[in-house]
């Protein structure tokens, strides 16, 4: 059996500041891949939710020393799915973090790919328009079977899912495309484009933030398998741990893992 996914449970400040210095060590593990400082850059993937306004709270925290910097000017911000909607529109996953983070930032502004919103009508062109977008970042000088984000921050839904990737949906037999249209999500808007779970796999880096009591079912199943043990094996989450191994990690509200056994990490 291959290395497990890290937990890591606390406090709202504790954890917010602990997400802040993970997301700092791979920013520098990133760039530490890079021989020229002019070509560094930190390819990062968002989901909407909770998540953004988590995220702008350890990101916007005050720097501790000059090793605790965020070079948001060297980022370059995907969407692990998004919703099939005008970017001013409340379900936007972009707006969401416009709102929480981006509009918060006091310096230079990362590069952030969004859909076309003139692509709306046609899901299926607006999954191939961002998959180009992914070409153009990814695939700049070569030919890549799929792109290798540096980092994934992901949320996580009471039923298992993340990204627009859904607990029995056909999506997750899906291996061809990078980015894939959805006009059926379970959870409204029905119509979604979304990364699909080969990408998710892939990423250098995948985290996971989950917050409230309500969470604590599923990932009581998925960390040690809880009373639905056998039907979470097929959640998108569960996949993603089983196929992604130590490069997981959770950062949890204690609430969200009340009662699970599986071992906390205290550090990074």
């Amino acid at each position: 059996m291959g290395k497990q996914p890290n937990l890591f449970s606390f406090e709202l400040k504790k954890l917010t500041k602990l997400l802040r210095q993970y997301i700092v060590k791979i920013q520098h593990e990133s760039f530490a891949r890079y021989k020229d400082d002019k070509d560094k850059v930190f390819k990062v993937g968002v989901s909407g939710g909770s998540l953004p306004k988590i995220l702008a709270q350890a990101l916007l925290a005050p720097s501790e020393g000059p090793d605790d910097v965020i070079e948001f000017e060297k980022w370059e911000i995907f969407f692990a799915d998004e919703r099939a909607v005008k970017l001013d529109h409340e379900d936007s996953n972009y707006r969401l973090l416009k709102e929480e983070l981006l509009n918060k930032i006091q310096d230079k502004q990362p590069k952030v790919h969004t859909i076309d919103e003139s692509l709306l009508d046609n899901t299926g062109e607006l999954a191939a328009e961002y998959a180009e977008q992914l070409v153009s970042v990814f695939a700049r000088r070569d030919s890549v079977k799929t792109p290798t984000f540096d980092l994934l921050l992901l949320g996580c839904g009471p039923d298992g899912h993340t990204c627009s990737l859904f607990p029995g949906h056909d999506l997750l037999r899906e291996t061809e495309n990078w980015v894939y249209p959805i006009e059926d999500s379970p959870k409204p808007p029905a119509r979604r484009i979304t990364l699909s779970l080969p990408v998710v796999n892939h990423a250098h880096r995948i985290c996971f933030v989950a917050t409230g009591a309500g969470k604590k079912e599923v990932l009581s199943s998925v960390f040690e398998g809880g009373v639905h043990g056998d039907e979470a094996k097929g959640l998108p989450i569960a996949l993603i741990n089983e196929a992604a191994g130590d490069r997981v990690s959770w950062f949890v509200y204690e609430e969200a893992v009340q009662g699970v056994r599986y071992p906390r990490r205290g550090s990074l």
